[in-house]
C-alpha cells in the first residue's frame, strides 16, 4: 500500500513537471509540424503513396506478429486522432509526452483507489478516471477554442471582404486579419500564411486549416476560395454573403442552445442527485451510508448504482443532442 501511494505521488509530480517543461517546446514543435505538413504536401502523390505502402508491408513481413499489431494500431489511427485533437486544442506537444502523462495519471489513480477503498474494481475505476482527465482537458480546451474561432469568424470575413473591395489581394487581406485579430483565428491564419511562404499552395494550406479547425462555416470559406481560384468569380461578394450565412447559422445555434438549456440542466441535476443525497446522508447520519462502504452487499449495490447513474447521464445527453 505504501508503495502504491508513493508511486501515485511520484506520478503526479512527474506529470506536473512534464506539463511545465512541455510548454517551452510548443513553438519548436509547432514549427516542426508546419515543415512536416509542407513536406507531406510536396511529396504527396500516388506513386509516393504506393511506395510507402510497399515499404510498410515489407517491414511488417519482417517483423512478424509485432508488424500485425502495428498494422492494427495504424488502422485504428488513435494516435493520429489524438495528435489532431491536440492541434485543434492549441497544444503543440508531442504525442509521446501526452501518452506518458496519461500513463502517469493512470498510476496515480490506481494508487489513490488503493489508498481510499482497497477494492480492485474501484482501483480500476479511479485509475481509468484519472487517465481520462488529460483527454477530457484536451476535449474541453478544443471545444472552447473552436467556439472562440467560430465567434471571430464573421468579423474576420468582414475584414477580408473590406480588404478585397479596397483592391488588395487575398494574401494581403489575410495579413491584415492576422494583425488585427488575436488567437485562435489570428494564429491559425498566421499558420496559413507561413505555409504559403514555405511553398505550399494556398488551397492546400486552407485544407490544412480545415483539418485543424473542422468547422462547417470554415468549410464554406475553403470551398469559396477553391471555386474563386478555378473559376475567377468575385471573391469579395462570396465572402460577404458567407459572412451573413455564418451569422445566421450561429444565431440558430444559440436559439437551440437556449431552448434546450432547461432540459440539459434537468439531466445534470438528475445525474448528480444520488451523489448529493449520499453525501448529505454521510454528513447528517453517517450510519445510514456507512453500510454501502463496509458491507459486501452494500459495495455491490454502490457499484451497480454508479454504473446505472453513468448510463442514465449518457442517455440523457444523447437525447438532448441536436444535429442540424
Amino acid at each position: 500500500m505504501d508503495f502504491l501511494i508513493a508511486t501515485g505521488v511520484f506520478a503526479l509530480v512527474l506529470t506536473l513537471a512534464l506539463v511545465v517543461f512541455s510548454r517551452r517546446g510548443n513553438e519548436r514543435d509547432r514549427a516542426a509540424g508546419l515543415l512536416e505538413q509542407v513536406k507531406s504536401a510536396v511529396e504527396e502523390n500516388d506513386y509516393g503513396g504506393l511506395m510507402r505502402d510497399e515499404r510498410r508491408r515489407r517491414q511488417q513481413a519482417a517483423e512478424g506478429d509485432s508488424g500485425a499489431l502495428l498494422d492494427l494500431i495504424y488502422r485504428l489511427n488513435l494516435l493520429r486522432r489524438l495528435e489532431q485533437n491536440m492541434w485543434q486544442a492549441g497544444l503543440y506537444m508531442r504525442v509521446s509526452e501526452m501518452l506518458l502523462v496519461i500513463v502517469l495519471m493512470l498510476a496515480a489513480g490506481v494508487g489513490l483507489g488503493q489508498m481510499l477503498w482497497h477494492d480492485r474494481l474501484f482501483m480500476l475505476v479511479t485509475g481509468a478516471a484519472a487517465a481520462l482527465l488529460p483527454i477530457l482537458y484536451i476535449r474541453i480546451r478544443r471545444r472552447k477554442r473552436m467556439r472562440a474561432f467560430s465567434a471571430q469568424l464573421p468579423f474576420a470575413l468582414d475584414l477580408v471582404k473590406s480588404s478585397l473591395e479596397a483592391g488588395h489581394s487575398l494574401l494581403r487581406g489575410l495579413q491584415v486579419l492576422v494583425q488585427e485579430f488575436s488567437d485562435p483565428i489570428g494564429g491559425e491564419f498566421r499558420t496559413v500564411l507561413e505555409q504559403a511562404r514555405l511553398g505550399m499552395p494556398l488551397p492546400r494550406a486552407f485544407d490544412e486549416l480545415l483539418k485543424r479547425m473542422p468547422e462547417e462555416d470554415l468549410r464554406l470559406l475553403v470551398v469559396a476560395i477553391k471555386v474563386q481560384s478555378e473559376v475567377g468569380s468575385s471573391l469579395a461578394q462570396i465572402v460577404g454573403r458567407l459572412s451573413e450565412i455564418v451569422r445566421t447559422r450561429q444565431r440558430l445555434q444559440q436559439q437551440i442552445h437556449a431552448m434546450t438549456a432547461q432540459s440539459r440542466m434537468s439531466g445534470m441535476i438528475v445525474a448528480l442527485l444520488p451523489a448529493i443525497v449520499l453525501a448529505a446522508f454521510s454528513l447528517v447520519q453517517p450510519g445510514y451510508a456507512q453500510v454501502l462502504f463496509t458491507d459486501p452487499l452494500g459495495k455491490e449495490a454502490l457499484k451497480a448504482a454508479i454504473v446505472l447513474d453513468g448510463m442514465a447521464f449518457i442517455t440523457i445527453r444523447r437525447i438532448l443532442k441536436v444535429n442540424y
